[in-house]
């Protein structure tokens, strides 16, 4: 086991139904881990799963505690043209800051990615010396009875944002409402918008700036976003420049939807050579 890992993810794994029956495992804890590894950092993953969902083959090299769980998180998307509509059928045990293995305190880039309301306020100043970053999808999200998804006020975001560093998020987990963008990206540090083809917006100090996304062909958009989470903390904490940590994660993020799942998440190098040579949407 790590004592200390460079990089830390937190939320829990996902059993991601597919149309034609079975699944892959998903959710922001596995894309985000499986990047930060592809980019070469010491990974650690938090998690609530049951003991019949094995993990070790996919995250291979990446230390995992997973707090037993009856059943997994799991989720169902249909996609129709750019539209997504999710359904939640079941989900596994929350993740409490007791948990954690107190080495991985140490962490140096710490994401928490709750996806159904699995993370409390315990989990807020646990890690005062690492960069800490949240794609706060879980905070939004709520079901009916038929387990349709549909957003919900993010009741704690001030308090959660006031003790983190980074936000990202994407238009579509806020369905455009322009209002609450503006809210949210207000109330952090540094504030990420993924904008899907048209890229990502960064906020900073007042100001906005736009980032274009790399031309890739789709196959499968699920996870995108946490892919660009992960690589965006990633550069930051390398550079410190907010700026060359969005083309990077842009750059990152255009190859996981060039394959279904977790298969095309990259590698640095494919990364830095897209870099070189890829070309953006204008």
């Amino acid at each position: 086991m790590v004592t200390s890992p460079d990089f830390l993810a937190i939320g829990h794994v996902t059993k991601d139904l597919l149309s034609g029956g079975g699944y892959v495992v998903g959710g922001t804890a596995t894309y985000a881990a499986l990047t930060a590894h592809g980019l070469g950092l010491s990974v650690a993953v938090l998690t609530s799963a049951p003991p019949d969902l094995d993990l070790s083959h996919l995250m291979r090299g990446i230390d995992l505690h997973v707090v037993p769980s009856p059943v997994a998180t799991t989720f169902e998307n249909i996609y129709e043209g750019q539209r997504r509509y999710q359904f939640v059928h079941s989900t596994a045990s929350p993740l409490r800051a007791s948990y954690l293995p107190p080495a991985w305190r140490q962490a140096s880039i710490v994401l928490l990615g709750p996806l159904v309301d699995e993370l409390g306020l315990d989990w807020l100043g646990a890690f005062p010396a690492a960069l800490v970053g949240v794609t706060p999808q879980g905070w939004m999200r709520q079901w009916n009875s038929n387990g349709r998804v549909m957003s919900k006020p993010w009741l704690d975001a001030e308090r959660i944002l006031s003790s983190v560093d980074v936000l990202v998020f994407s238009e579509e987990d806020v369905g455009g409402d322009q209002t609450l963008i503006q809210r949210y990206t207000e109330m952090a540090r540094i504030a990420v918008v993924t904008r899907g083809r048209a890229g990502a917006r960064v906020f900073w100090e007042g100001s906005a700036r736009d980032f274009p996304a790399f031309r890739a062909r789709e196959v499968d958009p699920t996870g995108a976003g946490d892919v660009f989470a992960a690589a965006f903390l990633v550069r930051l904490k390398e550079t410190g420049v907010l700026y060359q940590a969005a083309t990077f994660a842009n750059c990152t993020a255009s190859f996981a939807i060039e394959g279904s799942g977790t298969a095309s998440i990259p590698s640095r190098q494919q990364v830095e050579e897209r870099l070189r040579c890829g070309e953006l949407y204008e």
